[in-house]
């Protein structure tokens, strides 16, 4: 579709179909077609990296544990 056509047919959206798309759109201008932040200064190791990480994380949520109980044992161990 050409950006004409979309232009065209902006008009004839609901209010909640042009709240959405602006939405879209605006997500699309900040984190770009990848999901990551357009300003980013991450490399595309780092991202692999990290989008690995989640997908490890999605298959499994309770592998880990939650940044308090790190923070907790880490102040722990520093106070012996």
């Amino acid at each position: 579709m050409s950006k004409a056509e979309i232009l065209e047919e902006l008009p004839k959206l609901t209010p909640a179909e042009m709240s959405e798309t602006q939405s879209r759109i605006e997500d699309l201008a900040t984190y770009g077609a990848d999901g990551w932040r357009t300003d980013s200064d991450l490399t595309e190791t780092d991202k692999a990296a990290l989008d690995e990480a989640l997908t490890e994380y999605q298959k499994n949520p309770d592998a880990g544990s939650p940044w308090r109980g790190v923070l907790a044992r880490i102040r722990t161990r520093l106070k012996s």
